[in-house]
């Protein structure tokens, strides 16, 4: 029975002990603010049944219509922040519509980014027209405002929350996709691919198991760039009539119904929606230059990207009596400058 050897044991545990170590690090660095943010809502809209009050699409029990926030003059404890022309709860709506933004930003975002990375790493490993078909798709998907092309998109299929998802993933794809590119780019240049290249993988088993564990990192950073711009792009759409429909709350529904009441004295109509949105849009901002702390991207190194004991497993395979790739090529440098492993060295 084969052992480990306790040299190979301790540095996996000194691996393990530094990756922790990063994390850490990570967390008491990250923005207070952020973690307060992103954390809040994401609490709200788990337990979001649990927390409201009233029942978000009913008028509530015994209040008036645009009862005013409990501070003011005519204000209930029952309705904490009021309430709107049907005389629902706004609190109850708002911590619903947290539900609602976090489901669409975050959904949307694993959209754009499935298909943005699956484009991006089709574009930058096959090349030739493939390479040139997919560009220039997205350079005029690029072309055409984000907004608008949702409004499009969204008054041909209708108003859902799930079309809401399948649109905004469709509008933010491309930015993943020219970035992974640039990736792959690299990638497909380095050793450990030219060597599984070299021992006959396929294409389809290099890009599953050295293109795609290398770009994660940086589809992850894009991912925690895009959930706040979705989330505002999402309330845009809900106030322009064509997102999530009523009587569902959304915060940009609730900013659309309250917009004749604005000029009224209603303020807390519009008010509260408007601020839950902006928090949430800054939240995801404030996050994502700190995501790369928590993926551990200078320390870590995958299977892939540490290749010398897997150098020479290729090289052994290639030597095999029954391989039929070619032994003839030149040395290979791996690791260090100095160091070069060659089919004929064995």
């Amino acid at each position: 029975m084969a052992t480990i050897p306790a040299n190979t044991r301790l540095a996996s545990e000194r691996a393990a002990a530094g990756r922790l170590r990063s994390v850490i690090k990570a967390v008491r660095e990250a923005p207070q603010a952020a973690i307060v943010i992103l954390g809040g809502l994401m609490l709200v809209a788990i337990f979001a049944d649990l927390i409201a009050p009233h029942d978000p699409t009913l008028p509530v029990q015994g209040a008036n219509v645009f009862d005013p926030p409990f501070w003011m003059e005519g204000g209930r404890a029952t309705t904490l922040l009021g309430t709107d022309f049907q005389g629902r709860d706004i609190l109850s709506r708002l911590i619903h519509g947290a539900r609602v933004s976090l489901i669409v930003g975050l959904m949307g975002t694993l959209v754009a980014g499935s298909i943005g990375t699956a484009m991006g790493i089709l574009a930058g490993y096959v090349g030739g027209w493939v390479d040139q078909i997919i560009m220039r798709v997205t350079d005029a998907w690029l072309a055409l405002p984000a907004i608008v092309f949702a409004i499009f998109l969204a008054a041909m299929v209708g108003p859902s929350m799930w079309n809401i998802i399948v649109i905004l993933g469709a509008v933010y794809w491309t930015r993943y996709a020219r970035v992974i590119r640039g990736e792959v780019l690299t990638l497909r240049e380095r050793e450990f691919v030219k060597l599984a290249e070299i021992a006959g993988a396929s294409k389809l088993r290099v890009i599953k198991r050295h293109i795609l564990p290398n770009v994660m990192n940086t589809a992850t950073v894009l991912a925690s760039l895009t959930v706040g711009v979705v989330i505002i792009a999402e309330a845009s759409l809900s106030f322009l009539g064509v997102g999530v429909p009523p009587p569902q709350p959304a915060w940009g529904l609730m900013l659309s119904e309250a917009r004749p009441t604005l000029m009224a004295g209603q303020w807390w109509l519009t008010v509260f929606p408007g601020a839950c949105g902006a928090l949430g849009g800054m939240g995801g901002h404030l996050g994502a230059p700190h995501v790369h702390r928590f993926l551990d991207c200078g320390s870590s190194r995958t299977r892939s990207q540490s290749p010398k004991s897997w150098v020479a497993r290729t090289m052994r395979r290639m030597q095999s009596p029954g391989n039929t790739v070619s032994h003839h090529w030149p040395a290979i440098k791996v690791g260090r400058a100095s160091e070069s492993i060659s089919p004929q060295a064995g």
